[in-house]
């Protein structure tokens, strides 16, 4: 095999050294990714969606599936297999034209994504089979130009390519003939196969009659499919190491293995949860963020139920795609901090709510008591939502009949028990938390309005609810105030339930805008208003769609084809960079938050090596938390210690300032003779805390290091030795 390796790289060095002039540096660059790439594909899917009727719908779909499932499941998981390095890693002089990627090289996923989609889609248009072919060839062979991989990695791929795009399609079309013909008859008649006749044609036939209820059936089939699908595909996510751990999730795994009744800044339930999802699967970033795809679900069930039932099981379809196009609402299907809990208590609690007020049951009550409970012990949510009821009491005369009955004070009562603990815990504790939250209010400065921070949050809102929903919105709010509010057209049920929801959504949303003129509002912060707000806007634009405006079919579908492929991105940047040859910078990269931290445990676990050769035992004090969390997560050595005899701590305090400062095996008073690092997030350099030296007996200033990721400065730190522990 020696002979085909040598061939190989004589292959490679005659093509990417041998042929190499001005002109292929020029063109092969740009063949292997650039900035129209990513454009050009979304227009061809816009205008495949839109015009290409059932053929080109079919397309879109086998090309996601096919493209998706064979880069996925089969060449990411051979790059990791074969472990073959990357030319510019093992030969010397590589005429290398494009950024370092850290994958394996074998295969080329340029050669296969490409192969793979030029045969897809010449499965559906056989005409392209002349432009597109050539097309894969090209980039497989700029692949080897540019340096970046060798003839074997491109043939490889250009076979995997091949052969998944010929099977995928065929094997996702046979799910369709079981599944279809099993659970969607009717739509199966209409479309009895995915792929092209002989002719080349997708064949439609015209849908058949069917009752009323048995397409209910099939929609309501469909929408528990989609909620199945995402659960699926955010577990694998989670599972996979495409980001890390953020702070707080990190510093909140230090929670789990510390269970208490409550905590320095959060009430207990985040802490419960990752240790539940840690005991069922260990101490990995899936045992730490199980609960949030589940959450997901949960809530999507909740909501396809409720939209279902006011609207039909077809608006409730389309209603789950919505919420899977707000890229704030995505991100906490994944991210497992107090927000999923959160948002999922007080839905919980709103839609309860309006069962409620319309039957009068008391269990119904008793439902809005016990979520009202689980907001409070998730995020001290709960008094807002006593807020929002109230407003709605106030502004829909008919409501107020509930407060004569003992439903709504049993609901206020559960949730009063279950401030039980977070009080027992702050009475031991000096009511440290009452404390942290007026500091971290800013309750104990005087207020000096400012308009610094309002025009920031708006922007930030206008992002991360999507720009299409979020002037929806804008849009939804003046209709309900022209045509529902100004002019008391409450009375019906429809505009009661609009009033309803806005109630629940507003009344956030409003507090954290008048917020914004006092200190700066994080993003999240407004997330239980987010459902709410978008069950409002589909409602109004319902409405409104059935009075026969055009503008609620254009905004949501604007606003799903903007928002789809934006959540791919934002779950995985790198993808930029497969389609433009180009990486974000460090400074645009949402990702960076949650990347780069194995690359600090490395820098810190060798300069501790260095220390533990002197003869004394070495620890590491950091001046955050959330650092303090992710170097215990991921440097094995820390990880088995954290319960015990920690490796890493925090900085000593004279008062408490995190959940820290109240585990004494975390101290390191006690450490007397011992040598520390001390590690600081740095941007420039800062001089050493004067604690520090107060408590060491020399302190030296080790410089700045940086954590990469993919060759890009994701982190700087700023390290110190500290020597003989008084």
């Amino acid at each position: 095999m020696l002979w085909l390796q040598n061939l190989d790289v004589a292959v490679f060095r005659f093509v990417n050294g041998t042929l190499a002039n001005p002109v292929s540096d020029k063109v092969m660059p740009f063949l292997s990714g650039n900035l129209l790439v990513g454009p050009a594909l979304l227009a061809v899917v816009a205008w495949l969606l839109v015009r290409g009727g059932a053929q080109g719908r079919c397309l879109v779909l086998m090309l996601a599936l096919a493209v998706g499932a064979n880069d996925g499941l089969v060449v990411n998981r051979l790059k990791k297999f074969i472990g073959r390095d990357r030319p510019f890693d093992a030969l010397p002089e590589v005429h290398l034209l494009a950024g370092k990627g850290l994958a394996k090289s074998m295969p080329s996923s340029h050669a296969a994504t490409t192969a793979a989609a030029a045969m897809v889609a010449g499965l559906y248009y056989r005409r392209t089979r002349k432009f597109l072919f050539p097309v894969a060839a090209a980039v497989g062979i700029s692949r080897v130009a540019v340096g970046v991989h060798y003839p074997s990695d491109v043939l490889v791929g250009w076979l995997l390519g091949l052969a998944g795009g010929w099977a995928w399609p065929r094997l996702f079309n046979g799910m369709w003939q079981v599944a279809g013909r099993r659970w969607f008859p009717r739509w199966h008649t209409m479309l009895p196969s995915l792929l092209p006749d002989g002719a080349g044609k997708v064949v439609v036939h015209p849908a058949p009659s069917a009752e009323p209820a048995a397409e209910d059936r099939m929609w309501t089939r469909l929408g528990y499919a989609l909620i199945g699908t995402l659960l699926c595909a955010r577990l694998a996510y989670v599972a996979s190491s495409t980001i890390q751990l953020s702070e707080d999730e990190a510093y909140q795994w230090l929670w789990a293995k510390h269970p208490a009744l409550s905590y320095y800044s959060k009430p207990p339930f985040i802490a419960y949860a990752q240790w539940l999802g840690t005991a069922l699967f260990g101490d990995t970033q899936l045992g730490v963020r199980f609960f949030a795809p589940v959450i997901a679900a949960l809530l999507g069930v909740m909501l396809f139920r409720f939209v279902s039932a006011q609207l039909g099981p077809r608006l409730g379809c389309l209603f789950l795609v919505t919420v899977a196009a707000v890229p704030l609402l995505s991100v906490g299907s994944i991210i497992m901090t107090i927000d999923p809990l959160t948002v999922l208590f007080w839905t919980g609690a709103m839609l309860a709510g309006w069962n409620a007020i319309g039957s009068g049951r008391t269990r119904d009550w008793l439902v809005v008591g016990l979520c009202f409970a689980g907001g409070f012990l998730s995020k001290y949510i709960s008094p807002l939502q006593w807020l929002s009821f109230a407003l709605f009491f106030a502004l829909w005369p008919p409501a107020r009949a509930c407060l004569r009955t003992t439903g709504p004070w049993l609901a206020v009562g559960v949730n009063l028990l279950a401030t039980i603990p977070v009080l027992v815990w702050n009475a031991q504790h000096g009511w440290i938390t009452a404390t942290h939250l007026k500091e971290r209010g800013g309750l104990d400065q005087v207020w000096r309005p400012t308009l610094k921070f309002f025009g920031e949050f708006l922007g930030a809102e206008f992002g991360l609810l999507n720009p299409l929903f979020f002037i929806a919105l804008i849009v939804a709010l003046v209709r309900f105030w022209r045509h529902d509010w100004k002019r008391r057209a409450t009375e019906s049920a429809s505009a009661a339930l609009r009033l309803y929801l806005f109630c629940h959504g507003g009344i956030v949303l409003g507090f954290y805008l008048l917020y914004t003129f006092k200190t700066r509002v994080h993003p999240n912060w407004i997330a239980t208003s987010i459902v709410p707000l978008l069950l409002f806007t589909f409602f109004v634009a319902h409405d409104r769609w059935r009075a026969g405006a055009a503008w609620p079919r254009r905004m949501l579908i604007s606003g799903i084809s903007l928002g789809l492929p934006l959540i791919v991105l934002i779950h995985d940047t790198n993808l930029i960079g497969k389609l433009t040859q180009r990486l974000l910078p460090a400074k645009m990269d949402p990702l960076m938050r949650v990347r780069g931290y194995d690359a600090l445990v490395k820098i810190v676990a060798a300069q501790r090596d260095q220390l533990a050769a002197e003869g004394r035992p070495v620890f590491v004090i950091t001046d955050h938390y959330g650092l303090c969390g992710h170097l215990n997560f991921y440097w094995p050595d820390a990880k088995a210690r954290v319960t015990t005899d920690p490796l890493v701590t925090v900085l000593s305090a004279d008062r408490p300032q995190n959940q820290i400062w109240f585990w004494p095996h975390f101290r390191y008073e006690n450490r007397k003779g011992q040598t520390a690092i001390y590690v600081q997030n740095a941007k420039r350099p800062y001089p050493v805390p004067e604690r520090l030296r107060q408590e060491f007996a020399s302190v030296t200033d080790l410089g700045i290091f940086e954590a990469e990721y993919r060759g890009r400065v994701a982190h700087r730190y700023q390290l110190f030795v500290c020597r003989d522990k008084r």
